[in-house]
């Protein structure tokens, strides 16, 4: 008897530091390069992935992203638009305690941004991202930012955006989505990693 084709995986990987990430500045479309750590993390990340076999690599537009790609071996990495970072409007460049000092209970995930996007619109993004990658056969690997990868996950596995809270995600880390016994059944596999993946 035939072993059942291996169910298909999507692998996030979350770029690497920048100088508004060592402030916790909220960076959302604002385009801030790496750091020289950043690039050194970039590279790092390519050895963890380099024994992997990618059928599908997307990355978001910015810069941050598009040159983690790069440093970990993806420069053909197809840019996608839905994978850019929340658009903070008025609290790009803000801290979470310059934001609660005019909104105490502020939740990205269920309050939006003013003046940038609502938590229903990047949902929105979030649900055609899922549904594109559920299209996809074997493995895909996305390079994206923190709160959107936090909030893709939530959406994987069909839970209210506000779930994307309970997500936390370092720089350069990997995760993995999945599934368990089917397609009807998706899971995260592997979350905030920073050990060696293998094919």
């Amino acid at each position: 008897m035939s072993q059942p084709a291996p169910l298909p995986e999507v692998y996030l990987a979350r770029h690497g530091e920048t100088a508004w990430t060592i402030t916790r500045q909220h960076t959302g479309h604002s385009d801030i390069p790496l750091t020289p750590a950043g690039e050194d993390e970039a590279r790092s990340l390519g050895e963890r992935l380099a024994e992997g076999r990618f059928d599908f690599v997307a990355t978001s537009p910015l810069i941050r992203a598009r040159r983690t790609a790069s440093l970990a071996g993806f420069p053909t990495a197809i840019e996608l638009p839905d994978l850019m970072e929340w658009n903070y409007g008025d609290f790009d460049g803000l801290t979470t305690a310059q934001i609660k000092a005019h909104q105490d209970d502020w939740l990205v995930f269920r309050d939006g941004c003013p003046g940038g996007e609502s938590a229903a619109a990047a949902a929105d993004r979030a649900d055609r991202l899922v549904k594109l990658l559920r299209e996809k056969k074997g493995k895909s690997l996305v390079f994206s930012h923190g709160h959107f990868l936090r909030l893709l996950a939530a959406r994987w596995l069909g839970l209210p955006p506000l779930a994307g809270r309970c997500f936390v995600l370092d720089t350069t880390s990997l995760s993995v989505l999945g599934y368990e016994h089917s397609l009807e059944q998706p899971v995260i596999r592997l979350w905030n990693d920073f050990g060696r993946l293998h094919s």
